[in-house]
């Protein structure tokens, strides 16, 4: 956990804070249950007046928990002990009532219980170690701190390789760590002292038929776009907003210049000289919401310079051209004195952006029927390595994978009939639960908490993603018309020109900075003895995409992107073979 080391005993376990980033706070006390985390609630009220309210019981706790649990709640009462009270009174329920971004561990008697947020903003990683009675479990929000546990036995997980190269993040429980996991949002998982453990899932979301006019569901999404942005804001203090000038983040830039009684402050990003931008967009709308408005250049000699530092802040590697320009961010906002940045992350995932309308031409003219069909359409359409794997790893690297399950087994789940009957549902189950959680909100938060700050995104409220799903799927894909019920929940807060342009997303140049300022470090590392010794990737191929060469063209930089950051990734963390 991230904070200042603060040690104490609870019972057989040993909970404390570790220097680093992150919101850690603890050790939290409710009668013999103890627990650390890192905890931001945006419900604290309402959590607290179901306390005092008693409730149904302590449906979940155990012993003697549940009665201390139903005590009144101390006034200058934490975030983290708030939601472990919650817990300890109405078990998974109380969990699922909460409303925030937190990873909590719980120590219940001889037990270890891991707790991750309903949408993965926060992250959680568990290993065990040991043999017979030497045997014990460890977990933190930190996998850097795991890694350094001196029992653990670790090494490179080579079907994480696969899926990040396929993905460009770690969309399940893997990790590239061998004997590293993650725990999934939603989820409560209890560790035993034998071994074993037990997955308990306090909140999923649920298809869920209402069929009431357009304009009802379009009047009620916008209360709780309204109320989840107000959540959000921090109080008596000025806060700042992401802006890009896409239709989300215009829309949390309106409404919280709406309903903020402090300054409203956006940022947006440039790559200067002849770099497309989206300039015109952001500034449109930062003058139309009245907002002060900063345009920060990032310049690609700046990437090239804080790459390696800002990969190694990742806990899993996301191989986004952003991270850099999102890490100037963070700090352009932090030097300015805020603690909180809001931005629009969610809408494509929640809503039903354009990742999805390839799949649905997929599903119009496949012959094969069966979700791994539907699966290996989903992998095909990231459009990153996985078609290349073959000419890209190394022969040993392919005969130990050969045995491995295929990545689409990482899919199934969300794309098989059950909880989401509708194709475009199922489509975002998968988003929100892969990319949603695995990319966006993880990458958002390690950024952002390295500068002192909160990132918080209101397009994933959980009472908005619930409200997203009882949406029919007519409302969200509208003909060609993507995230139209979003649109027209803020159509009279924005410009039509936002409103209704189509999505073009950050063009990021990303072939001229390998091309230009990263060139030699590209060369350095892909081609170093390091990447030799590892022995993952063949050199000819290497050779041959810095060279520009083959039919890798338009998405060569983005394939070699991805290399690029899975090497500085791996030599953060002096991953070797």
């Amino acid at each position: 956990m991230g904070g200042r080391p603060v040690p104490t005993r609870a019972g057989r376990h040993s909970l404390g804070l570790l220097d680093g980033p992150g919101a850690a706070a603890g050790p939290y006390r409710v009668g013999d249950v103890y627990a650390i985390g890192e905890v931001t609630l945006h419900n604290a009220p309402e959590l607290r007046a179901r306390l005092a309210a008693g409730g149904a019981g302590a449906a979940g706790a155990t012993g003697s928990a549940g009665s201390a649990g139903a005590g009144p709640v101390p006034r200058d009462c934490s975030d983290g002990e708030l939601l472990l009270r919650a817990y300890v009174r109405f078990g998974a329920s109380g969990l699922a009532a909460a409303d925030g971004m937190f990873a909590l561990v719980i120590a219940e008697g001889d037990e270890l219980v891991l707790v991750r947020d309903h949408m993965g903003a926060r992250t959680l990683f568990h290993a065990r170690a040991g043999t017979g009675d030497r045997a014990a479990w460890a977990a933190s929000t930190s996998l850097r701190a795991l890694q350094r546990w001196p029992a653990l036995d670790t090494g490179l997980h080579l079907p994480a390789v696969r899926s990040f190269l396929t993905f460009a993040y770690l969309p399940g429980r893997e990790t590239l760590l061998r004997g590293i996991h993650e725990v999934l949002p939603g989820r409560c998982v209890r560790l035993r002292p034998d071994g074993s453990s037990v997955e308990e899932t306090y909140w999923e979301p649920a298809e869920v038929a209402d069929e009431r006019p357009a304009a009802e569901h379009v009047r009620e999404l916008r209360e709780l776009l309204e109320s989840a942005t107000a959540r959000r804001l921090p109080a008596a203090e000025p806060v700042g907003v992401l802006l890009s000038g896409g239709v989300d983040s215009s829309l949390v830039t309106a409404l919280a210049a709406k309903l903020h009684d402090q300054a409203v402050r956006s940022y947006s990003i440039s790559f200067g000289g002849d770099a497309p931008n989206e300039l015109a967009y952001s500034g449109l709308v930062a003058a139309h919401c009245h907002t002060e408005h900063q345009v920060l250049t990032v310049p690609g000699e700046a990437v090239a310079a804080r790459l390696p530092e800002t990969v190694a802040l990742l806990d899993s590697p996301v191989g986004d051209p952003l991270t850099v320009p999102n890490l100037m961010l963070a700090e352009a906002v932090a030097a300015d004195g805020m603690s909180v940045v809001l931005n629009g992350e969610g809408g494509d995932p929640v809503f039903g952006g354009p990742k999805n309308l390839p799949m649905l031409i997929h599903e119009l003219h496949r012959e094969e029927a069966g979700v791994d069909s539907r699966a290996r359409a989903y992998v095909d359409s990231y459009r990153k390595c996985h078609s290349d794997l073959p000419v890209l790893l190394t022969p040993g690297v392919l005969a130990e994978l050969a045995q491995a399950p295929p990545v689409t087994d990482l899919l199934a789940p969300y794309l098989t009939q059950g909880r989401m009957n509708s194709l475009l549902n199922q489509l975002l189950h998968t988003n929100l639960r892969t990319k949603g959680a695995h990319h966006i909100l993880t990458k958002v938060e390690r950024i952002t908490a390295s500068q002192g700050l909160e990132g918080r995104a209101p397009l994933f409220d959980r009472a908005v993603v619930d409200h997203a799903f009882r949406v029919p799927p007519r409302l969200k894909l509208a003909g060609t018309s993507e995230k139209w019920i979003l649109k027209e929940a803020v159509r009279d807060l924005l410009p039509p020109t936002i409103v209704d342009r189509p999505k073009s997303g950050m063009r990021v140049p990303v072939q001229q900075w390998l091309d230009g300022p990263l060139r030699e470090l590209g060369h350095d590392l892909l081609l170093g003895g390091s990447a030799r010794a590892r022995g993952l990737f063949r050199e000819d191929t290497i050779r041959s995409w810095l060279r520009r060469e083959g039919t890798l063209l338009p998405r060569q930089g983005g394939k070699l992107w991805l290399v690029l950051t899975l090497e500085l990734w791996l030599r953060s963390f002096e991953v070797g073979a």
